[in-house]
């Protein structure tokens, strides 16, 4: 290792100072406390608050994992965008099953969600695309997403053709749309001392029932 740095076995923080999160705190459902937490995390200046760690496998159970930005929630689950032929994108439509996770470490707070990955609507695609910055989109036209390219000069010129050939506007792709995660469990978590933290669980019941219950950390 590079000299004064800390091992990381020697590397700990006390998350005493994190308030309590019990039963009696959560909100009736999933979706409206994760809005409690995710405006908590908007409000406290964390950078990027709507980035999440989404995990996929592929048909032989290997996982990958990467950081997206959430960019829609309501009781459905949550929405993110990506080339459907990228790693997560064959994966997410070979094993449709993920899990998610909000690493608010500042806050000392964190949610995991694992549930089901479906396409979102070409419609609902279309509208979210229709608003992202011009360089964005025709960057989806121009970069094949996970697949091996010879150098940056390949990525510069299939970019410069995209603009040539949408002068206007740019369609959305139809290799490129969003991709919704139905939680099955949805976990909050919030760090306490001796890492005895507090962990709460939302999980849907084989009869569509949502329950509550505690982990132990």
């Amino acid at each position: 290792m590079i000299a004064d740095t800390p091992e990381p076995a020697d590397m700990r923080r006390d998350y005493g100072t994190g308030k309590a999160l019990s039963r009696d705190d959560l909100a009736a459902d999933w979706w409206t406390q994760f809005d409690r937490w995710f405006a908590d995390a908007v409000d406290a200046g964390l950078p990027e608050p709507n980035a999440m760690i989404v995990a996929t496998a592929d048909p032989a159970g290997r996982p990958s994992a990467r950081t997206v930005l959430l960019k829609g929630y309501d009781e459905r689950g949550l929405v993110f965008y990506t080339n459907y032929e990228s790693r997560k994108g064959t994966e997410a439509a070979a094993n449709p099953y993920t899990s998610v996770v909000f690493p608010w470490f500042p806050m000392r707070r964190q949610v995991v969600v694992a549930g089901a990955v479906t396409r979102v609507t070409r419609a609902e695609t279309e509208a979210y695309f229709a608003t992202r910055p011009r360089e964005s989109q025709l960057g989806a036209w121009a970069s094949p997403q996970s697949q091996v390219v010879p150098d940056r000069a390949a990525l510069d010129r299939a970019y410069e053709e995209t603009e040539r050939r949408f002068p206007e506007r740019v369609p959305a792709p139809e290799h490129w749309g969003g991709l919704r995660v139905t939680p099955h469990t949805v976990e909050f978590w919030q760090g306490r001392t001796g890492r005895l933290h507090d962990r709460l669980r939302y999980r849907r019941t084989d009869e569509g029932v949502w329950i509550i219950e505690r982990l132990a950390p």
